[in-house]
């Protein structure tokens, strides 16, 4: 059974930096697309970053210049860089997998951003 187990969340005041991991058991884990997603409360999850099989990122608007989305193939795990952060950066964090109708999510990590 694929597995996708975020860790990293925590409490931080703003302008402090967290770092998201996400652990996949996945066979052939390079060939996926890997992104991450966040849902404040009472709002629509909403993307936040992906990086393709190939390293190509892209980044929403609202974290470009802040946050980082990296991917280690031989560990089997996407990273999430996030710096600058503020209290709109309050959300549950998700992991996500891609690849072809496989499509994989984890369960989330909380960040907390106190201003």
């Amino acid at each position: 059974q694929v597995q996708l187990v975020e860790s990293g969340g925590g409490l931080v005041q703003a302008g402090g930096s967290l770092r998201l991991s996400c652990a996949a058991s996945l066979t052939i884990f390079r060939l996926y697309n890997l992104g991450w997603y966040r849902q404040a409360p009472g709002k629509q999850r909403d993307w936040v970053a992906s990086i393709t099989s190939g390293g190509t990122t892209n980044y929403a608007d609202s974290v470009k210049g802040r946050f980082t989305i990296s991917r280690d193939n031989a560990k089997n795990t996407v990273y999430l860089q996030m710096n600058s952060l503020k209290p709109e950066d309050t959300a549950v964090y998700y992991c996500t997998a891609r690849l072809g109708a496989n499509d994989y999510w984890g369960l989330g990590t909380q960040v907390t951003v106190s201003s």
